[in-house]
């Protein structure tokens, strides 16, 4: 099964994460299918960045998001409808 998760890169102390598509299976530092975008929570606010059309794309192939990458995408989602009621 292909998921969409996290993959930890950084320093000690100091992560910073690349939104990943990858076969579940395999381990969290592994080869990755598709680099989707990336997540710095040590930003304030947090910095998010996921290019949602390959996210959609993805997802339509039956890939499962991990719990934390389906927060990050709902909150991504929220803000850009924000932005387009803004403008």
């Amino acid at each position: 099964m292909v998921a969409i998760r996290l993959r930890r890169h950084g320093a000690k102390k100091r992560p910073f994460y690349r939104i990943v598509v990858m076969d579940s299976r395999r381990p969290r530092e592994s080869i990755a299918k598709e680099t989707i975008g990336y997540y710095n929570p040590l930003q304030d606010p947090p910095e998010i960045s996921i290019d949602l059309e390959r996210a959609r794309y993805w997802i339509s192939k039956g890939a499962q998001a991990s719990n934390t990458v389906r927060s990050l995408l709902n909150k991504i989602s929220i803000s850009e409808k924000q932005t387009e009621k803004q403008a």
